[in-house]
């Protein structure tokens, strides 16, 4: 399974790719909004978005890139390692 992961905390980044890798899925993060912020997001399997931790702005882009595509979507505001594998779990079931 591939995940996107927008916004956290960039000192975390490494934690997050493995509590992902240990759930057997694999983590591509974005930290904040960048140029060609859609491209980036790629066409995951879900979208994971750490609401305290971005931009109004990056939320409603990956909003939109996700009902455009159809994939799944997950709101979680609390950006640590637990919520992911909690979400990740969730997931998975």
């Amino acid at each position: 399974m591939c995940v996107t992961l927008i916004g956290g905390m960039d000192r975390l980044k490494p934690e997050y790719i493995a509590a992902a890798r240990e759930g057997g899925a694999t983590l591509k993060c974005i930290s904040r909004n960048e140029r060609n912020f859609t491209d980036k997001i790629g066409n995951p399997d879900a979208i994971i978005v750490f609401t305290n931790k971005v931009s109004h702005e990056a939320r409603r882009k990956a909003l939109e890139h996700a009902r455009s595509r159809r994939i799944p979507i997950h709101m979680i505001h609390s950006c640590g390692v637990s919520s992911l594998r909690d979400c990740l779990s969730a997931q998975r079931a």
